[in-house]
This record gives structure tokens, C-alpha cells and sequence, in this order.
């Protein structure tokens, strides 16, 4: 299951996911993951929380970052929860449209192999399609 926390730039959507982020892991029975664009946010996450700097793996389009979270569920059995913050910079997605094709994909595989992705999108609800509306849990 995918859900989106929506809004424009400075809105508040990583306070957001690290709140979300932070009170999960004291009841996560198993890994979290959170991808982000830097190391901006690692003293902000709490210790259990598995930070990943996707720019330092030299992702460069929205297909090699599907194969990056493929890759990141290949080597956890444990995952329970992965956060994406900055999801159209770190999957390649500014100024794309595929946004419609890649959430979908995503969806796909956190149903396969039962995680949740819960990912901030730079962008504003009426932009989006009905279909991506009924992912959003949070619009700012």
C-alpha cells in the first residue's frame, strides 16, 4: 500500500513523515527504511531507523529507483515500512508525468511482498488524479 502526503515545497511534509516516522518505530515489529535526498534528517530519526541517502547510489531515473527499493526488499525479509521523503527528487520524477505509472509499480510491490510506502510529494491534491487522490493521507 502506498499513501502520499501532498503539498508544495515548505509546506511541512518531512516535520510530517519524521513524526510519522519517529512514533511508528516504538511499535514497528519490524524494519523501517527511510530514503531521503542527504543526510539532513539523520540526528532527527530515531537510531532503529534506517537511513538511506539514495544520491550516494547514483540513482539517475524513476526505473533504476524501482530497481533500488527491489533491491533494498531483496536484502530485508524484515521490512515492514518504507518512508520516501522527497519522493519526485530521489525517483527522478521532476517535471515527469510518470508519476501515474511509477506509484502504481510501487504499489504493486509493497502488495507483493507486504511493507507500506508512505511518500511526500511536492505537489498539490487537485494536481493529481482521482486514482493518486486516493492514496493521499495528508494534503497540506
Amino acid at each position: 500500500m502506498v499513501q502520499l502526503i501532498v503539498g508544495q515545497k515548505g509546506k511541512g511534509k518531512t516535520k510530517i513523515i519524521l513524526d510519522m516516522v519517529n512514533k511508528e518505530i516504538s511499535n514497528a515489529s519490524g524494519n523501517i527504511v527511510y530514503l531521503d535526498k542527504g543526510n539532513d534528517h539523520m540526528y532527527e530519526l530515531n537510531n532503529k531507523v534506517r537511513l538511506i541517502n539514495v544520491r550516494d547510489y547514483g540513482v539517475s531515473n524513476a526505473d533504476e529507483f524501482i530497481g533500488f527499493v527491489r533491491g533494498i526488499i531483496s536484502q530485508d525479509h524484515d521490512l515492514e515500512h518504507i518512508y520516501l521523503d522527497g519522493f519526485l527528487k530521489i525517483a527522478c520524477l521532476e517535471g515527469s508525468e510518470r508519476i501515474e505509472e511509477i506509484i502504481p509499480r510501487l504499489d504493486s510491490i509493497s502488495d507483493t511482498y507486504g511493507f507500506k510506502i508512505t511518500a511526500s510529494v511536492s505537489v498539490d491534491e487537485a494536481e493529481l488524479t482521482e486514482s493518486l487522490k486516493s492514496k493521499v493521507v495528508v494534503s497540506l
